[in-house]
C-alpha cells in the first residue's frame, strides 16, 4: 500500500531556465539578451533617429546662400594678412605721436600716453582683424563675386560676359611684399565696379580671371540669363 502511495506522488514542474541576464551598467548584445533582428522588426516602440551633424564650412554656407543652381567655383581668395599691418599703420602713427608728445611735454604723466597708444593700436588691429575676416573674394564660371562685410556682409558680383576689361595695380607697400590688388570694370554703369585688394601671387590670379572671362564670351559657360 506504501509503495502504491509513493508512486502516486505528484512530482513537482521542471522549472524553466533563466535567461542571461547582463549585469545593470553594462550593454548586452542581442544574443545575450535573446534579441533578435527578427524580434526588432515586429516591435512598436524605436530608438530616436541620431541628428544629422550641422556643417557650418565656408563651402557649405557658399551653396545655401550665393552659389547658384550649377554654378561651379573655379577660385576661392582671401585678402592676405598683410593687410591687417597696413591697415594699422596710421594708428601706429598716430600712436607714436601721442606717447612721443606725452614724454616731452608731461613726463610725470608718461604712462597715460603709452596706455592710451597701446589702447590705440589695440582697437585698430582689433577692428582690422574683423574686417579681414568678412572679406571673400569668389570666381566662379558665371560671376566675380566680392562679400564684402563685418556684420552684415554685402554681395557685389558682376557677370562675368559683362566684364569690360581687368587690370593689376600694385602701390608701394603692395609691390614691397609682392602683394597686389585686381580690378574689374564691367561694360556698363549698371553693375558695379569691383577690387580684389591686397592679395597673394596676383598676376597667376588675374591669369585664372582673365581666362575664365574668355571662356564665358566665347560661350564655354551658361547662365541664366547671362
Amino acid at each position: 500500500m506504501n509503495d502504491r502511495l509513493k508512486n502516486l506522488r505528484p512530482r513537482r514542474p521542471a522549472r524553466q531556465r533563466r535567461t542571461l541576464r547582463a549585469p545593470r551598467g553594462t550593454a548586452c548584445s542581442p544574443v545575450a539578451c535573446g534579441f533578435y533582428a527578427s524580434d526588432a522588426a515586429g516591435a512598436t516602440a524605436t530608438a530616436p533617429a541620431a541628428a544629422p551633424a550641422v556643417v557650418t564650412s565656408t563651402a557649405t554656407l557658399l551653396t545655401r546662400h550665393i552659389l547658384r543652381d550649377g554654378e561651379i567655383v573655379l577660385l576661392i581668395v582671401k585678402p592676405s594678412l598683410w593687410t591687417i599691418f597696413f591697415n594699422c599703420l596710421p594708428a601706429l602713427a598716430v600712436a607714436l605721436i601721442v606717447i612721443l608728445s606725452t614724454i616731452l611735454w608731461a613726463p610725470h604723466h608718461a604712462h597715460l600716453g603709452i596706455e592710451a597708444g597701446f589702447m590705440l593700436v589695440a582697437c585698430c588691429a582689433a577692428w582690422a582683424i574683423l574686417a579681414w575676416t568678412g572679406r571673400l573674394y569668389l570666381l566662379t564660371d558665371l560671376r566675380i563675386v566680392r562679400i564684402v562685410g563685418i556684420f552684415n556682409p554685402q554681395v557685389h558680383d558682376i557677370p562675368l560676359r559683362k566684364v569690360a576689361r581687368t587690370r593689376l595695380v600694385a602701390s608701394f607697400h603692395e609691390r614691397l611684399w609682392r602683394l597686389g590688388s585686381i580690378e574689374i570694370i564691367p561694360e556698363s554703369d549698371h553693375w558695379p565696379w569691383s577690387v580684389w585688394q591686397t592679395i597673394a601671387r596676383p598676376r597667376q590670379i588675374h591669369e585664372t580671371i582673365v581666362r575664365a572671362i574668355a571662356r564665358a564670351k566665347q560661350g564655354g559657360c551658361y547662365g541664366n540669363g547671362y
